[in-house]
């Protein structure tokens, strides 16, 4: 793997006063406190061998129902002005409706007044993947009555909350929750329904829309969503390959965003939603404004033609029966996950979405980016973030609007499928101990953002 050498580097190009910097973290992957919750599917999927790489669970994860005073500690440290986090269905509503848990809601009030006493705006994300288990069992997302649900729960929370949280997340990457937990088995729930999964797809675009007029009506005045969007390039100029590249690039790139931000399923799409009985119909609410667009990005992807056999993508097994297959990207170092490192990805990606949706893109928010580096001394995540911050500052300059970026991840946390094998964080976290280390990355970034604040005007 290439990396690149420490050294010193230079100032990072200016940016406003008022953007807004942030981490991030999900509720499942730090929280811990299991038996303080209800079950959730990521419980039910971690329970059975094989399922995560490293046998682990998160049932400790980073032990953050206990520790969180420490963990904003670090947040306020940074120099950062904002804490994405996730609040845990599970843990607010145990049975995913019905009777409230006021100690669950508590942790988040506690969270939060300890946020807003550091002078760290709270950035709560209400849905990452951790679906109350009774709401699965009674059918899950591939069912309307969840988009419910969801709703009934997003009230709840901001009920409890609202009074003191300025900017809301409904959901996160629903394209990962839809592909990697529906369609190919390999997250929670553990589904493999390949395209017979594109219902989960709706029924959470609806949950969205739904849940923006139950916090419109909590009085929310600036809310958004966070979608997994990254480049896709065909593997060659054949036919074949731009197919399956434009197949792909529908899946990632515009399943989500066109019926959030047009309106509409983009061409061939709704035909494949044929367990949907009238998706057209919902539309208008999936389509609720936005205030903002959150984007979530690790990597380009390149696409060719399939395979004709199962491939190996980002530590995913993908079936031959995909109308497409990943390509290796070379010429770019890799993160300890094997993803290929390609800043200027991300400024081509930001162009890209304004050339696509013109005047219906709202303001835009990096909601995620970060990679997965072993070690303290994580020169490379320290190269990889200095890559991003000036790819985005040339989106910037080219006149993409683009108001915040939030690293993932603050800790050292439960990866999903990983488990605690790949590490995303700017502080480390020994998981026998919970002692927290900050990582240079993190001494680095807290520097560099002193340096912007220096050079304000």
């Amino acid at each position: 793997m290439a990396t690149i050498p420490p050294g010193p580097r230079a100032p990072l190009p200016p940016f406003p006063p008022d953007f807004l910097w942030g981490v991030a973290t999900s509720a499942h992957q730090i929280e811990g406190a299991a038996d303080e919750r209800g079950p959730s599917v990521w419980d039910a999927f971690t329970a059975l061998p094989g399922n995560v790489k490293d046998g682990t669970t998160a049932a400790v994860a980073c032990d953050h129902v206990r520790r969180y005073r420490e963990d904003v500690a670090l947040v306020r440290d940074l120099g950062v002005g904002a804490y994405r986090f996730s609040v845990s269905w599970p843990r607010v509503l145990p049975d995913g409706t019905g009777a409230v848990s006021e100690r669950g809601l508590d942790f988040d009030d506690r969270l939060v007044d300890e946020l807003c006493a550091a002078d760290v705006r709270p950035v709560p994300t209400l849905f990452h993947w951790d679906t109350p288990l009774a709401v699965e069992e009674a059918g899950g997302w591939l069912t309307r009555a969840t988009a419910e649900r969801f709703a009934e729960y997003v009230a709840v929370v901001a009920a409890r909350i609202g009074d003191r949280v300025p900017k809301w997340i409904t959901l996160n990457e629903p394209a990962e929750h839809t592909l990697l937990g529906h369609a190919l088995g390999q997250h929670a729930p553990g589904k493999r329904l390949l395209f017979d999964a594109l219902p989960v797809a709706h029924h959470q675009l609806l949950g969205h829309g739904l849940a923006v007029r139950a916090l419109r009506a909590a009085g929310a005045r600036d809310v958004g969503v966070a979608n997994s969007h990254g480049p896709t390039w065909p593997a060659s100029e054949a036919p074949a390959d731009r197919e399956a590249a434009d197949f792909y690039d529908v899946l990632l790139n515009r399943l989500f965003a066109d019926p959030l931000l047009l309106g509409r399923y983009p061409e061939g799409v709704a035909e494949l939603l044929a367990a949907v009985p009238d998706p057209a119909a919902d539309l208008k609410v999936i389509a609720e404004p936005l205030d903002w667009y959150g984007v979530n990005f690790y990597q380009p992807t390149k696409v060719g033609a399939p395979a004709g056999h199962a491939t190996e993508f980002s530590g995913v097994t993908l079936p031959p029966q995909l109308p497409f297959a990943p390509r290796e990207i070379t010429g770019h170092p890799l993160t300890d996950f094997g993803w290929p490192v390609v800043p200027e990805a991300l400024t081509e990606l930001l162009l890209a979405l304004r050339e696509r949706y013109g005047d219906r893109l709202p303001p835009l928010v990096i909601t995620e980016n970060g990679c997965s580096y072993d070690g303290l001394d994580d020169q490379d995540r320290i190269a990889y973030l200095d890559g991003h911050l000036r790819a985005l500052h040339r989106a910037r300059t080219a006149g993409v609007d683009v108001r915040g970026y939030f690293v993932w991840s603050l800790l050292d946390n439960f990866e999903w499928a990983e488990g605690y094998r790949q590490r995303f964080g700017l502080v480390h976290v020994d998981h026998a101990t919970q002692r927290r280390t900050p990582k240079a990355s993190y001494h680095w970034l807290r520097s560099a953002l002193a340096g912007l604040e220096a050079q304000a005007p």
